[in-house]
């Protein structure tokens, strides 16, 4: 029985796997002039669908809204009670229906074309109400089914899926956009984590001493502040650090010594507007556990991997 069901479930992923390729090979042709309407428009996308389509709209609404096109799910029927006026003039509407012939949607056909909001249909039909009544077609080839009966929505939803995935990257390229502008939509969680700057998990309290501080009074900056690190700084701009490392190195006659004799010149820092991924992947490198943040040559703040490894980021 399991040979059986294994046997069931890489025929479903090679049939899907083959209608994206079939798909990837037959682009639909108004597909660069949708993301062109899309990035060109002053509004939202409003992605719609019912049933199965409708999971599948939901997901394409929210990675727009998460790669910089501002986009919502609009439900068709709750549009027909009320929502209608979520949609607005300067909105391009994005309606999935793999037959293109759902009653649900009729109203909000109807609404497009009365007010002139532009329509996008993503169907398997091209001779439906929906791509008859859309200003563009992105077209899916029409496929069977992948599960057996030609009923149940697997390689039609699957295609629509990846279509939508490819408009959102298409726009997304079109737009310039990058990493640190996903981390804006992305503050929470694992990939907020990788995408927070270094400014952000940084302490802004950095225990600062000039090169003739007596290391006396060194220790006691560094115990205070709890970093492990101390600054060398001198008119405003940082010329060493001393770390726990540099104490131990330099316990003969330590007491004896200035910061200038012990500090570590030329020090290894980073700046605020670096990904807090990239920080950590500096400092594993270095083998170090705390590193100063500097605006140019000026100590802002206080990097400490406790503070990557607290925040999700490893």
């Amino acid at each position: 029985m399991t040979d059986d069901a294994s046997q069931s479930g890489r025929e479903v992923l090679l049939t899907e796997a083959a209608a994206l390729n079939a798909l990837a090979n037959a682009i639909p042709a108004d597909f660069d002039a949708v993301v062109d309407l899309i990035k060109g428009a002053s509004g939202r996308v409003i992605v719609t669908g019912i049933g199965k389509s409708g999971h599948i709209a939901r997901k394409i609404a929210a990675t727009l809204a998460s790669t910089g096109t501002p986009a919502l799910f609009v439900h068709p029927a709750e549009a027909s009670h009320g929502d209608m006026g979520m949609i607005g003039h300067d909105d391009v509407v994005l309606m999935l229906s793999n037959s293109g012939e759902a009653a649900e949607l009729r109203d909000m056909i109807e609404h497009t074309r009365r007010f002139s909001v532009p329509l996008v249909g993503l169907s398997s039909r091209p001779e439906s109400t929906l791509m008859r009544a859309a200003d563009h077609h992105l077209l899916i080839p029409a496929l069977p089914e992948a599960c057996g009966l030609g009923v149940v929505p697997t390689t039609s939803t699957t295609m629509t899926l990846a279509l939508g995935d490819a408009l959102a990257v298409a726009l997304l390229r079109k737009r310039g956009f990058r990493a640190e502008d996903f981390g804006v939509f992305h503050p929470g969680g694992k990939l907020g984590a990788q995408m927070a700057k270094v400014s952000r998990l940084m302490h802004t309290d950095v225990p600062q001493v000039s090169a003739e501080t007596p290391m006396s009074e060194v220790l006691l900056t560094m115990t205070s502040a709890g970093f492990g690190i101390a600054a060398i700084v001198s008119g405003g701009a940082l010329t060493g650090v001393i770390t726990d490392g540099d104490l131990r190195r330099n316990m003969a006659d330590l007491m004896g010594r200035s910061a200038g004799d012990v500090a570590t010149r030329n020090p290894l820092t980073v700046p605020p507007d670096m990904l807090a991924a990239k920080a950590l992947a500096v400092l594993n490198a270095r083998k170090l556990n705390v590193t100063i943040v500097c605006e140019g040559h000026t100590p802002v703040g206080v990097l400490h991997i406790h503070d990557l490894l607290r925040a999700g980021v490893a």
